[in-house]
């Protein structure tokens, strides 16, 4: 049982006290919850539970339910999920009309994996226009229920149902901006075009200003508008800090400590690219360390990673204030944020200013607006000088290429084309790209270039049934035979990586280039044509190309990307020449120079860490 930490014989006493009276079955409820409320807030919730359980075992009493919806509020916070199961349900007993019970009664049963009841529970709320709200407002419950359905149908990829509670949701308050932005990026996820489907009072201009950074990313080649965008966040969801930094008044001394902040160190992206970064780097000169909320996968990435660093700190539960206050207690020189403002990140720790010099990589390609973060790894064709205004992040150049990745993934022996569903001689153009990348105006210049390259087929990612669905319907307006798209599911890093091989030419998509598919996609030799605009997003691809040697697969309009594409498609031999170049010079290029690469950011961490260690 847990008791007030403060003055425990005191605290002990009290609690049986309140015991005591909730026994009697004559304390008055409001006195009960004072009482709850006061072992809350001390952090002694079984105590709380404790008082409430007893208070309903011995009160006959018509607030009985409600009594049970706060007891079941403190199981649900200590995550004893099926006893606030059966608390709610007791709650209901008694109010079968209890709207609030039924919604965290949802709660409890997505917590334990059962997801068809809890969807159950939370139509029985929203399909019931004037529920029982008990004192709240009828209309934020009936919304609570919407929006946390599509949110768990959304995570089971049932985007057709979640949209259409979205849609349903912003009928009944159109001001919703978090609903608008899911509704905008699940719309992307499926490549429903138009993106900005307007209904009812749903304006083009309320999503627009409700585009996440990562739906914006998809949507506009806009340096102003990602960094308008990235802004809103930070100023309505970001903790602004007023206090001085963190790492003010520590001395930092020794080898320079970087350490890797960051959600993402398992089978991800971010993992997949930096695992020989950490390997890498001069452990004589450096301490490497990471401070991370990432999810155990138990791969063997995620051990190699764990392995590689001198010191890791898992961050999860820890609030972002501690957990600054660590970065600062390791002396950390240059913390690198690894996750900007894609999902799950925690831009509150940079805000606290841990370490001297924060700096954003990779998993950002755009600026975060974060106030906390001053500098971004980049290189001169990610973020030319025409681009600067747009960043709040200074840039820290590297002579060659911005990314690093890794020189040891290994693919399995290649399939055969026939074995993919693919032609033996027609020519293979393939976009292994997530779907919410494919922008209207890339599908259907794609779809051109395979009315223009006779024999030619697309081999495409099926990420889900709603994209394929509308890709094909697209095609055929298009005048394209579904039959020319072939569509490959997931599969493990080697069994993909292998699949490169059996393509011609990777077509990329435009704004949002490929990145860690980029890098797989010219490891394994098979050449990219790319489209690059004015963001470090749309430039990705081109800075790989460039580094590897083959900057004439660059283009910059829509129309000479689609030019390109047509004459490599219709010149085989030509895409041959480009895949034997790639087998006989990509490898020994500067993109996988990786120990070169590392080396610049070192050389870079350490004139910024020293420079910040003399004038501390």
């Amino acid at each position: 049982m847990s008791t007030p930490p403060a003055a425990p014989p005191q605290g002990i006493a009290l609690l049986e006290q309140w015991l005591g009276l909730a026994r009697s079955g004559q304390w008055p409820l409001p006195q009960v919850m004072e009482a709850a409320s006061r072992l809350q807030a001390a952090g002694a919730l079984d105590a709380a539970a404790l008082l409430y359980q007893n208070w309903v075992g011995a009160t006959a009493s018509p607030l009985r339910h409600v009594a049970c919806f706060n007891w079941g509020a403190v199981l649900g916070e200590l995550r004893r999920h099926e006893e606030a199961e059966t608390v709610y349900r007791m709650a209901l007993e008694q109010a079968p009309a209890f709207a609030q019970a039924r919604l965290n009664l949802g709660h409890q049963l997505e917590h334990q994996g059962r997801m068809e009841e809890a969807l159950a529970e939370w139509r029985t709320v929203y399909d019931n226009e004037a529920p029982d709200a008990l004192g709240t407002d009828p209309l934020s419950l009936r919304l609570h229920a919407f929006n946390n359905a599509a949110r768990l149908l959304e995570q089971e990829k049932r985007y057709d149902e979640s949209e259409a509670l979205m849609r349903r949701s912003l009928e009944l308050d159109p001001r919703q901006s978090d609903v608008a932005q899911h509704y905008v990026h699940i719309r992307q996820k499926q490549c429903a075009w138009p993106v900005y489907q307007t209904f009812g009072d749903v304006t083009h201009n309320h999503l627009l200003m409700s585009t996440s950074l990562l739906g914006m990313l998809d949507e506009s080649d806009d340096p102003a508008l990602q960094l308008l965008t990235a802004q809103r966040f930070v100023l309505e969801k970001v903790t602004k800090v007023t206090e001085p930094p963190l790492h003010k008044g520590r001395k930092r001394e020794g080898k320079i400590k970087i350490g890797y902040l960051s959600g993402d160190l398992h089978m991800h992206a971010v993992g997949l690219l930096t695992a020989e970064l950490y390997e890498l780097h001069d452990k004589a000169k450096f301490e490497i360390h990471a401070f991370s909320w990432s999810r155990e996968d138990g791969t063997p990435l995620r051990a190699r990673i764990k392995g590689a660093m001198d010191s890791y700190t898992p961050l999860h539960g820890v609030p972002d204030r501690r957990a600054a206050e660590m970065i600062a207690e390791a002396g950390i020189d240059v913390l690198v944020d690894l996750q900007g403002l894609t999902s799950g990140a925690r831009p509150g720790i940079l805000a606290y200013r841990g370490a001297p010099i924060q700096v954003s990589y990779l998993g950002l390609p755009a600026t975060s607006a974060l106030p906390g973060v001053d500098w971004i790894l980049a290189d001169r064709f990610v973020m030319p000088p025409e681009s600067l205004p747009y960043h709040t992040e200074k840039p820290i150049y590297l002579p060659h290429c911005y990314q690093v990745s890794d020189r040891t993934r290994a693919a399995n022996p290649a399939p055969s084309r026939a074995e993919m569903g693919l032609p033996e001689d027609g020519f293979v153009f393939c976009a292994f790209n997530n779907n919410h990348k494919m922008s209207e105006q890339v599908w259907r210049c794609w779809m051109r270039v395979l009315r223009q390259v006779p024999n030619s087929v697309l081999w495409l990612l099926a990420d889900n049934p709603f994209a394929k669905a509308n890709l094909q319907r697209v095609a055929v307006e298009e005048g394209i035979a579904p039959e020319r798209l072939v569509f490959a599911g997931r599969a493990q890093p080697a069994d993909y990586l292998a699949r490169f091989t059996l393509a011609d030419l990777f077509l990329d998509t435009f704004p949002y280039n490929a990145g860690t598919t980029a890098s797989d996609c010219l490891w394994m030799g098979t050449p990219i044509l790319t489209r690059s605009g004015r963001t470090y997003i749309s430039r990705m691809a081109g800075s790989l190309l460039t580094a590897v040697g083959l900057p004439d697969l660059i283009t910059t309009t829509i129309e000479e990307y689609e030019q390109r594409a047509v004459q490599i498609g219709n010149q085989p031999a030509r895409a041959a020449s480009y895949k034997r170049y790639l087998a006989e010079h990509g490898r020994s290029s500067p993109l996988f120079d990786i120990p070169a690469i590392v080396r610049d950011i070192e050389q870079e961490f350490e004139r910024l860490a020293l420079d910040a260690r003399q004038k501390a």
